[in-house]
């Protein structure tokens, strides 16, 4: 079938050796961009000129270029490869703002040397950025926000002497931020990214809402600690018959006490002093009443404790074991095993750990456990699991390799006959279902609507990423005591994999979360998966607990119960009064309300995948952001602002 005549034209303009890039060669660049990632979206008509193609701008004249590429939220997904933009060397602005575009940035960027604006925010880019991107002469505004590109930001971004904003929020940066030196810099966010240290001095004037969600100091958060300066210790005067070899070490003692006879205590100088005035046998006898009595109060406190409190504290997780099996998991003989990095400490240390019982759910009780050093983690004790150890490690060991940010961290396990563990991170910002139905009407902290946007997207995309792992992966039990807050409105998804690990009979699936299709949980689609995270997003749009609808509302689920409100009545009957306190959000919160409906269809295949639910939030998140008031610029130049708020239409 022979080609349009147009579309030949402009390809065999593309690549006449030598020749100077024209529109043809822009058009064939564009072409091979809709090939890669949008060949679905956008319906370009190849035989026409490309200035006539939606989201393209072109420079005035017969001779005229593409200068403008603008095609925020329109479903591109995919990686861009490598020498796209090769031949687009008269564009000014590049707008690819919340879609879904992967992979990392790639070098050919820096043929682009007109570009003034780079929005690539609300992606799904990733890798470390290219030195290239540091060359581009002119560029002013450049925003990278909310993307997943990791690594160090180099010195050589202060070679864009003209960049004016600068948006590096939501991603997965670390190391220390460079010391930017760039005068005209107005605009500038570097929030949730994994920076450590303190701020470079030359950005201390900018606003403390530049720097969230990280554990840096230094103008303008909170001065960074100044490790004291040892004071030496008062050293007695050598007596004559001293040498160099026998002074004491820094780390010493400048006096040494002689040991005890047991040599396991030691004493000050005054003790050893008033201690030989007493005989053996007064010691002996003061030592043994002081341990009775002190086995008195101890038994007393933990009676009283006991009385109140319901053992809801155990005194160990050894003790919490014993009580519930009847034989400790120390008797097993065996070992932690780390999914990741060095050991922090072993299956003993975490036995004679304090613990505190954070939650019982289907599959085991959650502990909280503080151990010798101060480290804190949770400890998941399993019931009801009858795989055979090999198996039992190979599923874990799978759940222990996913590492994303969103998604909670496996630290390590334990496997015996009658103990199964599992050690995570540990999270104190609780559970989103008990902040959301736990502090009601409190006034304390508070799910205003930009905290639920963000806290449903950081759980989409953790789902999201478990779903990338592969065709099969799922999670199984997502539903709001799953989604743990951390740093305040992010989130990470708890409990992966472990419905796969219990036996059926044990598996009673939270009521209200479930998909109808599913009658095993051991045997969930991801599909099944989306119905419950479109629960969870009605759950957060409603504040209504799926569980209570069940069993309150005439049998109703929560998604058959928010279709039987009409739109007419939504803002009067279904949207949570804490949501309508602000303005500007309802139109928003409708946007959600159709994609949970969408995730909550009865049929699998009508579901949208997890991918397109990131998108679909992020796109409705910064649709709030850009209708909610402008952000105040400082005095001191710096604005706050981590959204997509900068005017694409000056470039």
């Amino acid at each position: 079938m022979a080609s349009p005549p147009f579309l030949l034209v402009f390809i065999l303009l593309a690549f006449l050796p030598g020749g100077a890039p024209d529109l043809a060669g822009d058009a064939a660049a564009l072409l091979a961009f809709r090939a890669a990632v949008g060949s679905f979206v956008l319906k370009w008509n190849a035989t026409a000129s490309p200035c006539s193609w939606r989201g393209v701008s072109c420079s005035s004249g017969r001779s005229g270029r593409v200068t403008a590429l603008r095609l925020p939220g329109v479903g591109l997904i995919g990686e861009i490869p490598a020498g796209t933009f090769t031949n687009l060397t008269e564009l000014n602005t590049l707008s690819l703002r919340l879609n879904a575009l992967s992979g990392s940035l790639s070098p050919d960027i820096a043929t682009m040397t007109n570009l003034r604006g780079l929005f690539l925010n609300g992606n799904r880019f990733s890798g470390e950025l290219p030195n290239a991107l540091f060359s581009l002469p002119v560029l002013s505004r450049l925003d990278l926000s909310t993307n997943q590109f990791s690594g160090e930001i180099s010195t050589g971004i202060n070679n864009l002497t003209s960049l004016k904003a600068l948006l590096l929020e939501n991603n997965n940066f670390s190391g220390k931020i460079p010391d930017i030196n760039l005068r005209r810099l107005v605009l500038f966010n570097v929030s949730y990214n994994n920076f450590t240290g303190s701020v470079p001095r030359r950005l201390s004037s900018a606003p403390a809402t530049a720097f969230l969600g990280m554990s840096l100091c230094g103008a303008p958060l909170k001065p960074c600690a100044t490790p004291p300066s040892p004071s030496p210790s008062p050293s007695p005067s050598p007596s004559p018959s001293s040498s160099p070899s026998t002074s004491p070490s820094p780390q010493s003692s400048p006096s040494p006490v002689p040991a005890t006879p047991t040599g396991n205590h030691k004493i000050s100088d005054k003790g050893a002093k008033q201690s030989s005035k007493l005989s053996g046998g007064a010691i002996a006898g003061i030592a043994v009443g002081s341990a009775a009595g002190l086995l008195i109060l101890i038994a007393i406190f933990i009676v009283l404790c006991r009385k109140r409190a319901g053992e809801r504290q155990p005194r160990s997780v050894a003790a919490a074991a014993a009580s519930a099996n009847g034989a400790g998991a120390e008797k097993a003989g065996r070992r932690l095993v780390f999914t990741g990095g060095s050991p922090e400490f072993e299956l003993e240390d975490l036995l004679r750990a304090s613990a505190e019982v954070l939650g019982k759910g289907t599959y085991g009780t959650a502990y909280k456990a503080v151990l010798d050093g101060g480290l804190t983690v949770a400890v998941k004790r399993l019931r009801d699991v009858n795989l055979e150890e090999r198996e039992f490690k190979g599923r874990i060991l799978a759940v222990g390799s996913v590492d994303h940010r969103n998604v909670l961290q496996l630290m390590a396990f334990y496997y015996s006959k009658d103990e199964k563990l599992l050690v995570f991170e540990y999270l104190p910002e609780g559970s989103l279902s008990s902040l959301l139905h736990g502090n009601r009407g409190s006034g304390l902290n508070t799910l205003d609507w930009r905290k639920r946007c963000r806290i449903a997207l950081a759980a989409a995309r953790g789902i999201e990423y478990i779903h990338s792992t592969s065709s099969t992966a799922v999670h199984g039990n997502i539903k709001s005591s799953n989604i743990l807050l951390h740093k305040q409105d992010d989130a990470r998804v708890a409990d992966y994999g472990i419905a796969q690990l219990v036996s059926q009979n044990t598996i009673n699936h939270t009521a209200g979360y479930r998909a109808p299709e599913v009658t095993d949980a051991r045997k969930v689609s991801q599909m099944a998966d989306v119905y419950s995270f479109g629960v969870l997003l009605l759950e957060l749009l409603t504040g209504k607990a799926p569980a209570q609808m069940v069993q309150n509302a005439e049998g109703l689920d929560l998604p058959r119960w928010v279709r039987s409100v009409t739109p007419e009545d939504w803002k009067a009957e279904l949207f949570d009064l804490e949501l309508l306190r602000h303005q500007n959000t309802e139109e928003c919160m409708v946007q959600l309300l159709h994609l949970a409906l969408e995730c909550t269809a009865q049929n699998p295949a009508d579901r949208p995948s997890m991918s397109e639910i990131v998108v679909g939030i992020e796109r409705i998140y910064n649709l709030s952001l850009e209708s909610s008031s402008s952000a105040q610029v400082h005095d001191d130049g710096y604005s706050s602002r981590r959204t997509e708020s900068i005017d694409e239409s000056r470039f």
